[in-house]
This record gives structure tokens, C-alpha cells and sequence, in this order.
């Protein structure tokens, strides 16, 4: 008996290989977030308002 080759299934077999490596280069590629300083993005999208508020020289005055 000879020996045939699942030919469709080799090229599924590759593809999906091919598309797993794909995405995980895709999620490779997005970068790292590194030294956020949080209190200056929440002032920016609070119109300012976290920034002055937290600081104790204008809670004294």
C-alpha cells in the first residue's frame, strides 16, 4: 500500500502556523509604556484641576 500525502491539510497545518506568528509579532510590535507620570496625565484630561488640587501649599493658603 502506498503512502499519500495530506496536501491540504499540510498547507492548513502551515498557515495556521504562519498566522500564530503573525499575531504575536503584531503584539511585539505595540510598545511598552515605561515612566508614566500619572498625576501630569490626570491633570491633562481633568483640565488641570488633580494637580493644583493635590499640592498642600494651595491648601494652606
Amino acid at each position: 500500500m502506498s503512502v499519500t500525502r495530506l496536501k491540504r491539510k499540510h498547507r492548513k497545518n502551515i498557515a495556521r502556523a504562519n498566522n500564530k506568528q503573525r499575531v504575536i509579532k503584531q503584539l511585539l510590535l505595540t510598545p511598552v509604556l515605561k515612566n508614566v507620570d500619572l498625576d501630569e496625565l490626570k491633570s491633562r484630561f481633568n483640565g488641570g484641576t488633580t494637580s493644583a488640587a493635590t499640592t498642600p501649599a494651595t491648601a494652606e493658603a
